[in-house]
């Protein structure tokens, strides 16, 4: 793969200043209706900032509801008023049609036309089209109806897996670049939706199906697009030629078969703008990575960095929740301020039922709609599809309307199934039927680890079917009936109308009046196959994405019954942003220092070791199960003694200190912001575990082998001395 280059290929015909931004080719003419007022109108100085930088590298840091598009298409029409580049020569890129439409309708209300604006898949597509010597194959249209077929010849026990999980499985192993051949080994931790031995089977046997019917994928556009880059140099300059200025937006949400595509395009030049927000980096089951928004500065010399934090959609009430989080989500250090008028105090509420949970939630919402908020700009946000049906129930049997983004439980493919066999049944016990229809449909009474996120949605739905069936059984009423029972209790969809019920992945982009968080729960979120320090990581940025969707009303429960417990997150969101307890203090001699590491137990009978650190308290990863938030000042156990649980030693504080005065230091010789070096967490679990090889060094969170081999003995010999 070939890297990226900081520097310009080639001389210019001359050099300019443009507002104190670099401008190296000769003005273009123009003859469009933009003007300059136009482009600036409206503008913020941090805004300002992103559109004055026509040259790039430019790396633009947006915060939720910070105006990213505004900025983006501002920026562009700036590069073509500016004369650093005709319209024509500038390609954006996007991730949905949909933004694409919207950048080029923002445009051409601008008075700009001809930009190329589109995916990366049709963008690709036209390359091939008009450069490559050869047609590119029909698209395959749905990689399900393939994989359907072939998921039907697996073993019993796997027949049954949706071929939507196979296909999200396959598109992120070839976004990884991850080919049939090396599937095995590039697994590395990560667990397919079916044994692996099985999942390889299946992608060949899809490989090979295409070739023989002459098709390709999405993702095979992309190879095929890089692979006339490097093989037709006659395309290569053609493109080179027509293409000189490029626009990525959502960048945090690329992969490395799209990466390397955008390498190809840029072949060596610098004159590249990303806009992106780690924060809101949520699609790692597709190969995406925030690295390449992060470490831009590491591949491009002279990168300008523009922050957007001027939050447009919400309340500062809103924002400093949303903010809470920011120490602990790693990354680029950005805290949203609010453009608007204060507003309602947040709710953040615990209950000890479930029941009193539920109930609080329907008053709100009776009390915001009988306060003028439309059922419609209202959301309630949940990790998992198939927890739409919790609410589907509850908004029914109190009359309030709803929609369901994901697909209404009734309409998904277990209930869909078995209903279509119950519509007709005249039998009276509904138990034994529906639990026999389950098991013909492959229900799982445990559901195992590692399954696709359809799959456990159709276990899950499976499982409350034949929940439902044993309440309904009382030996007179007909399959029949329950059929129409479960139409009464979930027939209540709204079709366009009435309380939005949407996933956190779904909601993003997405902004309502009032948002509501319920069952913020360790097991929903971080969802509990969520294990590993990067997927606890992007549960959080998934927490932060829903808090954020909120412009007005926010409303966060979760219930301490015993069997379900607090998120993890809640505890961080009690941290002031001044944090109440500091992060390196003394510990008094009535407190156990806080190590990680250490063998603590609890009360409610838990032990475990203290897998993280925070200011507030610890995260202690419980034997046989989640991690579990203590705050400084709770009583535990450790090394024979019961007493409150204090921060790290001073001593921590010294290697802590000397670590970040390092990286102040290696951050202006290498002319990169200091969160691109390491982040302070980063730093803070090198100084609490004091590597003293690089094998301990590279086992840290936001040790990578570059990095490692940039920076790793600069560490350990700060590490060793102290």
């Amino acid at each position: 793969m070939r890297p990226m280059m900081g520097g310009r290929n080639g001389q210019r015909a001359r050099s300019s200043s443009i507002d104190g931004c670099r401008s190296t080719v000769a003005p273009v003419a123009y003859g469009g209706l933009v003007t300059e007022a136009a482009i600036f109108d409206g503008l913020n100085d941090e805004q300002r900032e992103a559109v004055e930088a026509v040259r790039g590298p430019v790396c633009i840091l947006a915060g939720a509801g910070s105006g990213k598009t505004t900025t983006i298409t501002r920026r562009i029409a700036n590069q073509v008023v500016t004369g650093a580049f005709a319209p024509s020569e500038i390609l954006a890129v996007t991730f949905t049609d949909r933004a694409a439409g919207e950048m080029r309708s923002r445009l051409e209300k601008l008075g700009v036309e001809g930009v190329r604006a589109s995916t990366f898949h049709s963008a690709a597509l036209a390359q091939l089209r008009r450069l490559s010597q050869e047609e590119p194959a029909q698209i395959l249209p749905s990689k399900a109806q393939a994989l359907r077929q072939i998921g039907n010849t697996l073993p019993k026990p796997y027949r049954f897996r949706p071929a939507g999980d196979l296909a999200t499985e396959i598109e992120w192993a070839k976004n990884r670049r991850i080919g049939t051949d090396i599937y095995p080994d590039g697994l590395r931790g990560h667990d397919p939706p079916i044994p692996a031995d099985l999942m390889v089977r299946v992608y060949e046997r899809y490989e090979r199906g295409k070739r023989e019917r002459n098709l390709i994928d999405f993702e095979d556009l992309l190879e095929l697009t890089i692979q006339m880059f490097r093989n037709d140099l006659v395309a290569r300059d053609r493109f080179i030629a027509k293409y000189k200025a490029f626009t990525v937006d959502e960048y945090q949400d690329v992969n490395l078969l799209q990466e390397t595509v955008l390498q190809e395009w840029v072949a060596g030049r610098d004159d590249l703008c990303v806009v992106g927000d780690d924060y809101q980096s949520i699609y790692g089951f597709t190969g995406a990575s925030p690295t390449y928004l992060l470490e831009m500065p590491l591949r491009f010399a002279n990168t300008r960095i523009v922050r957007l934090e001027t939050n447009y959609r919400s309340t500062s009430q809103v924002l400093d929740v949303a903010n809470r989080l920011v120490p602990n989500l790693g990354g680029a250090e950005k805290r949203l301020h609010s453009a608007r008028d204060e507003g309602p105090a947040v709710s953040l509420r615990p209950f000890s039922t479930a029941s009193g949970e539920t109930r609080a939630l329907i008053e709100r919402i009776r009390d915001l709609h009988s306060d003028g908020v439309a059922y419609e700009d209202m959301a309630i946000l949940y990790r998992v599809n198939f927890r739409s049906e919790d609410y589907e129930e509850l908004l029914s049997a109190e009359g309030i309307p709803y929609q369901v983004t994901d697909g209404a439980f009734l309409t998904r493919q277990a209930a869909r199934q078995i209903l279509a066999r119950l519509r007709r049944s005249t039998a009276t016990d509904v138990d034994d039927e529906v639990r026999r229809l389950a098991d013909e449909a492959g229900y799982l009474v445990e559901i195992p680890d590692g399954l696709g996120d359809q799959e456990v949605t159709r276990q899950n739905d499976l499982a409350r079917l034949v929940r439902l069936a044993q309440e309904f059984d009382d030996g007179t009423h007909t399959g029949t009936d329950f059929a129409q029972d479960l139409e009464r209790r979930f027939g209540g969809d709204g079709g366009g109308r009435g309380v939005v019920l949407i996933t956190f992945h779904r909601a993003k982009g997405l902004e309502w009046e009032a948002v509501f968080l319920p069952r913020l729960e360790e097991g929903e979120i971080p969802f509990k196959r969520s294990k590993t320090p990067a997927a606890i990581a992007e549960e959080r940025r998934l927490f932060y994405v829903g808090i954020t969707r909120a412009k007005t009303h926010l409303m966060l429960t979760w219930a301490n019954d015993g069997r379900r417990k607090a998120s993890r997150f809640v505890g961080e969101l009690r941290v002031s942003k001044d944090r109440s307890v500091p992060m390196h203090a003394e510990v008094a001699a009535e407190e156990i220092e806080a190590r990680i590491g250490l063998e603590v137990e609890l009360r409610g009978g838990f032990s475990g070791a203290i897998d993280e650190i925070d200011g507030g308290g610890v995260y202690v990863e419980i034997k046989g199960g989640p991690l579990m938030r203590v705050a400084f000042g709770e009583t535990v156990t450790a090394e024979g003694k019961t007493l409150a649980l204090g921060p790290p030693s001073a001593a921590d504080a010294e290697v802590l200190a000397a670590l970040k005065e390092w990286r102040l230091e290696r951050a202006k010789k290498d002319a990169v912001p200091a969160f691109v070096i390491f982040h302070d967490t980063t730093l803070q679990a090198i100084a609490e575990t004091a590597p003293k090889t690089p094998e301990e060094l590279a086992e840290l969170p936001g040790i990578g082998p570059t990095k490692l081999e940039r920076y790793g003995s600069e560490i350990l010999a700060l590490t060793n001395r102290s």
